[in-house]
């Protein structure tokens, strides 16, 4: 049997070099993800920030304000341009009295496809497998509801942003 992932895709009417823009670069990936980062993305680069509402939608940035200043970590796994994008990082962690440092992490990834009316993006999240069980369950539902969110967050980023 295959391990549980999440898998999303939405079409993104956008030019593949402005739709690779908005997840390889730090603050623009911030800006519709509902993340603030320090540095830039570069494969190995382990990146810190804190989680700021999405500038995207303001109904979600809204549900993102209670988590607004609790601190994440990802690492940048792969970056090849306008075709995939990657890193890892502790789905769910969000409770800041637990040292989630110790714990395996998934795999989230980014991948770009040329299509008729614009790119395809699919965003994939595997690894959920090797979560600690008690808490597979819930990051795996959070993080299902949270990828169907942030496809909509990209799409609406590049309609209206410049």
């Amino acid at each position: 049997m295959e391990a549980p992932k999440i898998v999303k895709r939405i079409l993104l009417r956008a030019p593949l070099n402005r739709v690779w823009r908005a997840l390889a670069n730090a603050k623009e990936f911030g800006q519709w993800f509902g993340m603030r980062f320090e540095g830039e993305f570069a494969p190995g680069a382990r990146m810190r920030g804190v989680i700021v509402p999405t500038a995207a939608d303001p109904a979600i940035a809204k549900a993102q304000q209670p988590y607004s200043g609790v601190p994440f970590e990802i690492v940048i796994e792969r970056m090849i341009p306008e075709r995939l994008f990657s890193y890892r990082w502790h789905p769910g962690a969000v409770d800041p009295n637990i040292d989630y440092s110790q714990e395996p992490t998934t795999l989230v990834e980014f991948t770009l496809e040329d299509a008729p009316e614009g790119v395809l993006l699919t965003v994939t999240e595997s690894g959920f497998d090797k979560i600690p069980l008690s808490r597979r369950a819930k990051a795996f539902e959070q993080n299902e509801s949270g990828w169907a969110m942030a496809v909509t967050l990209i799409d609406k980023y590049l309609t209206h942003a410049a």
